[in-house]
């Protein structure tokens, strides 16, 4: 198999399973070398055909699978040959971690910017001007809302974006008291 060494990395098995999900992942487990139908698939894997033909488009949608059609000149029929192209799953990857990484630091600036307040009883978090408008009382159980503080979260979410930004090679963030004008001109 072609992929085998690829298909071997956790991470990459993980990234699979979370595109096809369980039914699918015999489908994306077993890329094979050369062009397949998804009756072949399906045969082979002992696998209903619209659960194939489900992890083939999904496959397919994310650029690690193409296909083309082939008529049938006596009945018309047009079958699809499957391709796989696993060889796409770094950079698939590394998009999805430029997209965590946005995420996270638009949540990053969301957690600095806002005051939260807790209903212990009820788990649930507000907002200060939901907490005002409800008069710093749980709509749920009653229960007064206390401040609470978000910093262990700030500085794990600062932690995975410095990681992230690490990874992909992407300047790693400075603090806020951070000014590389008066920096460089106090170096020079």
């Amino acid at each position: 198999m072609v992929f085998e060494e690829l298909l071997n990395d956790p991470v990459i098995q993980k990234y699979l399973h979370e595109l096809v999900g369980p039914t699918g992942m015999p489908v994306a487990a077993a890329p094979p070398d050369g062009e397949v139908t998804d009756e072949e698939l399906a045969e082979d894997l002992g696998l209903e055909l619209n659960d194939v033909r489900r992890a083939l488009f999904i496959l397919y949608e994310n650029d690690l699978a193409s296909y083309r059609r082939v008529r049938d000149e006596d009945s018309g029929w047009l079958t699809y040959l499957w391709t796989f192209h696993y060889e796409n799953i770094p950079e698939n990857l590394q998009s999805e971690m430029y997209r965590l990484l946005d995420t996270l630091e638009e949540r990053l600036e969301y957690e600095r910017s806002h005051e939260f307040y807790l209903s212990e009883p009820a788990g649930i978090r507000f907002e200060f001007s939901e907490a005002m408008e409800l008069g710093f009382q749980c709509p749920e159980t009653g229960a007064p809302l206390e401040p609470i503080e978000n910093q262990e979260m700030i500085d794990a979410m600062e932690r995975r974006i410095d990681s992230l930004r690490s990874e992909l090679n992407v300047g790693v963030t400075q603090p806020a008291w951070w000014d590389t004008k008066t920096t460089f001109q106090a170096l020079t």
